[in-house]
């Protein structure tokens, strides 16, 4: 598997072969959705919370006596029943959080990284490096790149970058610690750089 090095002016400068465990094999997409909902399950908050009867305040007199009113019988006014009750069945603090199996998770990645190499949306940047954390410079290259949004794919710190891309709504930078299957099927094109991409190879390859 061949792929072209572009430069920040979108021009082919070299070519370096991908490995094809990694770029080249059959898109597994029903693993997609498992990944993904498990993704976001762990970075849901968990924090809503209902206060029950027992929790609301007041309520501790019977409101009415028990027979004689026509009324049906009450034994409190906190009761779910009532405005200002207790909510039954609310939600409580909980963690959403769950595993699947790395293997599952790995073989995600590489379909989908192999489905963007195969839609050509998957493009090796020979740097990121920018001379000052300036939007402007982010959005010449996903110009010139010909994209209506990309996912940037750095090895290390690049502090420019990050900064640059923080009020683009179609751009973010990741350093490749961070790749996640979300991100990489969330943006139209996933921008590597040359030190990323062998990073990524080093991590999924055989």
């Amino acid at each position: 598997m061949l792929l072209d090095v572009l430069n920040k002016e979108g021009d082919k400068v070299a070519q370096l072969e991908g490995k094809d465990e990694v770029f080249r094999v059959e898109p597994k997409e029903h693993l997609f959705y498992e990944v993904v909902k498990m993704q976001l399950a762990n970075r849901r908050a968990g924090t809503a919370s209902t206060k029950t009867r027992a929790e609301v305040s007041g309520g501790g007199a019977k409101p009415f006596r028990q027979k004689g009113t026509g009324r049906a019988r009450q034994g409190s006014i906190r009761s779910p029943l009532n405005r200002h009750g207790g909510t039954a069945f609310g939600p409580k603090p909980r963690d959403y959080s769950y595993k699947v199996p790395k293997k599952m998770v790995s073989s995600a990645m590489v379909s989908a990284l192999s489905l963007k190499v195969r839609d050509g949306k998957l493009k090796v940047l020979e740097s990121l490096d920018i001379p000052e954390p300036k939007t402007r410079e982010i959005a010449n290259i996903v110009k010139k790149m010909g994209s209506a949004g990309a996912l940037f794919v750095t090895y290390g710190e690049n502090r420019n970058a990050e900064l640059a891309v923080r009020n683009m709504k179609n751009c973010k930078v990741l350093r490749v610690e961070g790749l996640n299957l979300y991100d990489v099927l969330r943006f139209d094109d996933v921008l590597f750089t040359k030190a990323a991409l062998e990073e990524v190879e080093r991590r999924f390859g055989v």
